[in-house]
C-alpha cells in the first residue's frame, strides 16, 4: 500500500526528468570545461615544456662549446693549476715487491715529502667485489708508511663480514697499513660510515682522503696523478676523476648507462671544472682535502646524496674543484633493471631534496660571487636536476600524446623535431662509438623519466621514500673481466662454510602479477599507444610514429625485457 501511494504521489508531481535535456546540459558543461579549463591548462603546460626544453638546449650547447674550446686550445688541468710530480727522484729509488705484486714507492729521505693519504672503502654486503676493491687499493703506488687504507664495513650479513675481515687481515700480514672498521648501526648509511671513519685517532695525521666505492678499481698510479693537484694548489678541495666501465657491453641496459655517464663525465664535469671550478662530487674515485671537509662541517646525512651536499657546502666557502678526465677508474654498472631503477631514484630524489634544504644557504651566502650562486641555482640545480628530470616525462610522454585529442593545441615543429634532435645529438657526443643506438637510448631515457619525475617530486615535497637508500646490487662483473687482478690473490683464503643457512628458509610466496611486472610502465605505454591510434584515425597530426615506438618502449621495459636477470636465490 505504501509503495502504491508513493508511486501515485510521484505521478501527480508535475516535474518530469527530461534525459535529453540533462545530456545536453552535461555536454555543454563538458565543452565549457574543455574550452575554459582543460585546453588553457594543456596549452600552458606545452608552453612551459617548450621553455624548459630551450633552457636545456642552451645549456647543452654551452657545455659543448666550452669543452671543445678547451680541447682546441689544449686547456688541460695541468695548464690551469700547478702540477708536478712529488719527489720524482724518490719514486725512482723505490723497489718492486714482485712476490706480492705491490709497487712500493720511495725508500729514502724523499718519503717525508709524500703527504699521508687515507684511502676509504665503504662497504655493505659486497660479497662479489670486496676482494678486488681491497686488492686494487693495496696495490696503489705510495710509500707504505704514508698511506692508510680504511675499510668501512657496514655489512649486515655475518658471513660477508667475516670474509671482508679475513681479506683485510691477509693484506695486513703482507705489511699493508690497512684498518678494518665496523660500527654498531647503519645510521646515516654511507655518510655515517665516512663520518665515523674520520673520527679515528690515526686519521689526524692524514692530509687527504681518496674514496672508492666497493666496485671501483683504481690504477696503481692513481695517487701519483691526483694528489699533486692538492699539494701544489692549497685552494683546491677536490680532485675528481672519470669512471670507466668494465661491463658496459654486457647488455643494452649497461650500454645505455655508459652513454649517459660518458656525456656526464666528458662534458658536464669538464665544463663545470673549466668555467666555474665547481661540479658535483660523484661520491667515489675522488681525492678530498680533509681540512676542506672539516671546514664545510663534515659529512651530512640529511639527504641520500651526501657527496653532492658536501660539494655544494664546500664550494660556498670558496674552495675550488678540479676534474681530471685523463685518470680513469674502473667500475661496474648495474646490469639488472631493478638495481638501476633504485639507483636512479636516489640520484633524482636526493638532488631535489638537497635543493630544497640548501636553497636559503645559497641565497644568503656572501663568500662566493653572484655568478657562482647563479650557476648553482639555475644551471646545476634547476636545469640539471629539476627541469631535466621533469620536462622529459611531462612533455614527451604526456603533453605530446594528449595533444592529439585537442585540435586547438598546435605544437610548433621546432619544439617537436628540431630542438629535441639537437639536444640528443649533443648528448650523443659523449659516446660516438654508440651513435647507432641513439634512438633506442632516447626512448629508454624517456621511459626512465617516469621514475625520475616521481623521485624528483618526492624530493621536493619531502614525502615518503625521500630517504630510501637501496645499495646498488653488484654482480662481480669487474672481478670476472679482470684476470690481471688474479696476481693479487697469491694467498689462499678459506671461505666460511655456507652450507648451513643463517636463518630458516622462508616458504616461497606466490608472486602477484603487479609485483612481477612494472605496472606503471605498462599503463603509460598502453595510454601512449592509444593516443597513437587516435592520431592515425582522427587527429592526423603525424605524431603516431613516435607514439607507437615510444609506447612500445614502455611496454618492453614494463615487462622487463631489458637488462640481465638477477642470480636465483632459491
Amino acid at each position: 500500500m505504501a509503495m502504491a501511494a508513493t508511486a501515485g504521489l510521484w505521478a501527480e508531481v508535475p516535474v518530469r526528468l527530461d534525459w535529453a535535456t540533462v545530456a545536453a546540459q552535461c555536454s555543454l558543461a563538458g565543452e565549457q570545461a574543455r574550452a575554459f579549463l582543460v585546453v588553457p591548462a594543456l596549452r600552458l603546460l606545452v608552453l612551459l615544456s617548450l621553455a624548459m626544453t630551450v633552457m636545456i638546449l642552451l645549456e647543452k650547447l654551452f657545455v659543448a662549446a666550452v669543452c671543445y674550446s678547451a680541447k682546441a686550445f689544449r686547456h688541460r688541468p695541468e695548464s690551469r693549476y700547478r702540477w708536478r710530480p712529488i719527489t720524482a727522484s724518490a719514486c725512482k729509488t723505490g723497489g718492486d715487491d714482485e712476490e706480492d705484486g705491490i709497487v712500493v714507492v720511495g725508500s729514502g729521505s724523499g718519503r717525508a715529502a709524500f703527504p699521508v693519504v687515507l684511502v676509504q672503502i665503504p662497504m655493505y654486503n659486497e660479497r662479489e667485489v670486496y676482494k678486488v676493491s681491497i686488492g686494487a687499493a693495496c696495490a696503489l703506488e705510495w710509500p707504505s708508511d704514508r698511506m692508510v687504507i680504511q675499510v668501512l664495513d657496514d655489512s649486515t650479513d655475518p658471513v660477508v663480514k667475516e670474509l671482508v675481515k679475513t681479506e683485510c687481515q691477509r693484506w695486513k700480514g703482507k705489511g699493508v697499513n690497512i684498518r678494518y672498521e665496523v660500527r654498531g648501526n647503519r645510521k646515516g648509511y654511507k655518510a655515517g660510515a665516512l663520518k665515523q671513519g674520520l673520527m679515528r685517532d690515526y686519521v689526524r695525521e692524514c692530509e687527504f682522503i681518496a674514496m672508492f666505492d666497493a666496485d671501483f678499481q683504481p690504477e696503481s698510479d692513481f695517487l701519483l696523478r691526483t694528489v699533486p693537484f692538492l699539494v701544489h694548489n692549497p685552494d683546491i678541495a677536490l680532485v675528481q676523476t672519470r669512471w670507466k666501465f668494465v661491463n658496459s657491453d654486457k647488455c643494452l641496459l649497461t650500454r645505455f648507462q655508459e652513454m649517459s655517464l660518458d656525456y656526464h663525465f666528458k662534458f658536464e664535469q669538464e665544463a663545470g671544472s673549466i668555467v666555474y671550478s665547481f661540479f658535483g662530487f660523484n661520491g667515489t674515485a675522488g681525492v678530498w682535502r680533509i681540512s676542506a671537509i672539516n671546514d664545510a662541517g663534515g659529512w651530512e646525512d640529511r639527504t641520500t646524496v651526501e657527496d653532492m651536499d658536501l660539494a655544494v657546502r664546500t664550494s660556498l666557502l670558496g674552495w675550488k674543484f678540479v676534474y681530471v678526465g685523463a685518470v680513469k677508474v674502473k667500475s661496474e654498472l648495474p646490469s639488472t633493471f631493478k638495481a638501476y631503477r633504485f639507483q636512479q631514484h636516489r640520484w633524482s630524489c636526493g638532488p631535489a631534496n638537497l635543493f630544497k634544504k640548501i636553497l636559503l644557504d645559497i641565497l644568503k651566502n656572501k663568500k662566493v660571487s653572484f655568478w657562482s650562486k647563479l650557476h648553482l641555482l639555475y644551471d646545476f640545480f634547476f636545469v640539471g636536476k629539476i627541469a631535466a628530470h621533469t620536462v622529459t616525462f611531462i612533455y614527451y610522454c604526456f603533453a605530446i600524446p594528449v595533444s592529439v585529442f585537442f585540435p586547438e593545441i598546435q605544437i610548433p615543429l621546432w619544439g617537436v623535431v628540431y630542438v629535441p634532435t639537437v639536444i640528443t645529438l649533443c648528448k650523443a657526443l659523449g659516446s660516438p662509438s654508440s651513435f647507432h643506438l641513439v634512438i633506442l637510448w632516447v626512448l629508454f631515457d624517456n621511459v626512465m623519466s617516469l621514475h625520475r619525475i616521481k623521485a624528483t617530486i618526492t624530493g621536493l615535497l619531502d614525502t615518503r621514500r625521500v630517504n630510501e637508500w637501496v645499495v646498488t646490487e653488484k654482480l662481480g662483473d669487474a672481478n670476472k673481466t679482470e684476470p690481471a687482478m688474479e696476481r693479487l690473490d697469491d694467498v689462499q683464503v678459506i671461505d666460511v662454510e655456507l652450507s648451513t643457512p643463517l636463518v630458516p628458509k622462508l616458504e616461497k610466496r606466490r608472486t602477484r602479477l603487479w609485483h612481477k611486472y612494472n605496472c606503471s610502465e605498462i599503463f603509460v605505454g598502453t595510454f601512449i599507444i592509444i593516443c597513437g591510434c587516435y592520431d592515425v584515425l582522427y587527429a592526423k597530426k603525424g605524431y603516431y610514429i613516435y607514439l607507437f615506438i615510444q609506447g612500445l618502449a614502455f611496454l618492453v621495459i614494463g615487462f622487463e625485457y631489458i637488462g640481465t636477470r638477477p642470480p636465483s636465490t632459491e
